[in-house]
């Protein structure tokens, strides 16, 4: 299995500041950059072209795109123009959209589910240079087929959850991204899941190097309880100390409470944090577990130049 190393630029930083960091990300040795398409921050595509023409060879993920909101046909041109510009260095996400948000736009369909698996279908088989009929319960398309599609389709992945979900995305994406945080425990009920053996996986991973342990934690509190919620039972219920976890969770009055209830134990789980060895261990055995690629993310407030070039020490630290 290849083992890759990646960062994500967070998606609170303006379009501007996305190139210089990609430019960053290549030049500390890493393999892939990825960057975020939520409700109402850049768009993805417009952010992925920008940052794949100011880099060379560095891999590039949109982590995610909501599927519903997209047009199969009209993803489809998008990406295959990309990935005939920059053959071999894109790979597209998709998931279901945060429904709240969704709702906003009025996209929010009868079945998500439907809607995320047509989608994705009918994008591969554009890609694949099919002429495509397709009426489903959520697209619906007449003899369409791409003027330019890709000589190199790149990989498509799901940003899902939930066991239908990741069912699905076993029959129609390459990969699963997983949301952070994302544990060995959780990579390996995920694949079981799943069920595809050649079906690749990448984890979101909160990033805290720091010579010193408790510091590390404190740094990295409040953004792994940023991420844990209610709807977290998926990442959490493998873990031997899952339903803990999701008790303090149901018991917090918001997210400054629930930080202050994690236990020190839980975020060294929950993150990739410590002196180096420790953090390259953890990705070790994320690895070990089945991930392919495992993609850093700088703690918000910090400077995101510092969590990339911590990130490149990891990465030589693995290769050495």
């Amino acid at each position: 299995m290849v083992s890759r190393l990646g960062v994500r630029i967070p998606r609170e930083l303006p379009a501007a500041r996305l190139t210089g960091l990609a430019r960053r990300a290549e030049q500390e040795g890493l393999d892939e950059v990825w960057i975020v398409e939520d409700c109402f921050y850049a768009g993805g595509i417009a952010t992925a072209s920008a940052v794949l023409a100011a880099t060379e060879k560095i891999t590039l993920g949109i982590g995610i795109m909501p599927a519903v909101a997209r047009n199969p046909a009209i993803a489809a041109m998008e990406i295959a123009a990309m990935a005939e510009l920059y053959p071999g260095r894109l790979i597209a996400g998709f998931g279901h959209g945060v429904p709240s948000w969704m709702r906003q736009i009025d996209a929010w369909p009868k079945s998500a589910l439907a809607a995320f698996e047509e989608t994705l279908t009918v994008i591969r088989r554009l890609l694949a240079g099919e002429r495509v009929s397709f009426e489903g319960k959520h697209v619906r398309l007449d003899e369409v087929e791409l003027e330019f599609p890709p000589a190199l389709p790149p990989k498509l992945v799901a940003g899902v959850r939930g066991p239908k979900s990741l069912a699905a995305a076993g029959r129609v994406a390459d990969g699963t991204l997983l949301a952070e945080p994302a544990t060995p425990e959780y990579v390996r009920a995920t694949r079981d899941l799943i069920g595809v053996e050649d079906h690749s996986i990448a984890t979101y991973n909160w990033l805290a190097l720091d010579a010193d342990p408790e510091r590390a934690r404190e740094r990295a509190r409040s953004d792994v309880a940023s991420a844990i919620g209610p709807n977290s039972g998926p990442a959490l219920e493998p873990l031997d100390f899952g339903a803990d976890l999701l008790a303090e969770v149901q018991a917090a009055t918001d997210r400054a409470d629930l930080a202050r209830r994690l236990r020190p134990e839980w975020i060294d789980r929950l993150s990739i944090s410590g002196p180096l060895d420790r953090c390259v261990e953890q990705i070790r055995a994320l690895y070990a577990a089945g991930t392919e690629s495992v993609i850093l993310l700088p703690l918000l407030g910090e400077p995101e130049e510092e969590s990339f070039a911590a990130a490149g020490r990891i990465a030589s630290a693995l290769r050495g």
